[in-house]
């Protein structure tokens, strides 16, 4: 089977389980009302009888098993949509390899700056936010939790890489997973901002993986970087990361960190806040100041 058959399929499956959702919903919501109106005629009647303490019980189970039904629908269409963009994933990577890495053909050129830079800003946005159940902990590479000692970013994977520049200086940069050898431990990846040019043959500690999923500020603050660590952070409008403290972690699992940029041009050697996403926001394996 194709991958745009597949695609195709799993779209009219998650499509219905949008209906399906709707369904629950509209049912759970005809249950919520009759929960209203008899808190309402209790407290009118200002007394609680045996016979509307039933009433609420029976209401409330009804009420949480439907609450259960609707959640398990939505996991299964969080299932089909991260289906979806593996997929989709997986093609643009045969793409790239078979047209930009040919032997035959001459590399790509480069992307815009423009462009490369919404599609990070959309990588960004569309990056999943956990939802445990409860009392599930978040998995490695959700929000600040580091992947595993012996996690293996796959092919396709986005991470912070750390190389040397054209000055001799090094630098971490944004860097897409092009392979992984096991025998020699070390990673061959790409520069995100030079699609067809340079590539980088790298040990592992000098990867550090992005994060897969967001953390939810409300359910799982644990997996956030607290205010005043030390981190490494996309500059805005860039595809470096520098070094920074976190000036305020994210309220809500829409928001953005905010942080400050270690900066010698500012009196505190700190640049002013600026906001940056989760997806490009690690851990920093430097403890010296620079």
């Amino acid at each position: 089977m194709s991958a745009d058959t597949k695609i195709a399929e799993l779209l009219t499956e998650l499509h219905q389980l949008i209906k399906q959702t709707q369904e629950e919903r509209s049912r759970s919501e005809h249950n919520l009302l009759n929960i209203q109106k008899t808190h309402e005629r209790m407290q009118t009647e200002n007394k609680t009888s045996p016979y509307y303490r039933t009433k609420l019980r029976g209401l409330y189970t009804t009420a949480k098993a439907d609450a259960e039904a609707e959640c398990s629908i939505l996991r299964h269409a969080l299932d089909k949509i991260a289906e979806i963009k593996s997929l989709l994933e997986e093609r643009r990577i045969a793409a790239k390899m078979a047209g930009v890495y040919s032997d035959s053909d001459p590399p790509r050129k480069t992307m815009r700056r423009g462009v490369l830079m919404t599609l990070l800003q959309q990588s960004a946005m569309t990056l999943p936010l956990w939802i445990g159940k409860p009392g599930e902990s978040p998995p490695p590479l959700c929000g600040a939790i580091p992947a595993s000692s012996d996690y293996v970013a796959k092919q396709g994977d986005k991470v912070a890489a750390r190389v040397k520049a054209v000055d001799g200086d090094e630098q971490w940069i944004l860097a897409e997973v092009v392979s992984y050898n096991h025998s020699t431990n070390k990673y061959e990846v790409d520069d995100i901002d030079e699609e067809g040019k340079e590539r980088h043959t790298l040990s592992r500690r000098r990867i550090i993986p992005l994060p897969q999923w967001k953390a939810n500020p409300e359910t799982d603050p644990e997996a956030l970087f607290s205010k005043d660590q030390l981190v490494l952070a996309l500059y805005p409008q860039t595809t470096c990361f520098y070094r920074a403290l976190i000036h305020a972690p994210p309220h809500r699992p829409q928001d953005d960190y905010s942080v400050l940029f270690e900066d010698t041009s500012y009196a505190d050697g700190y640049s002013p806040p600026l906001n940056v996403a989760q997806r490009y926001v690690v851990a920093c394996k430097e403890n010296k100041k620079k």
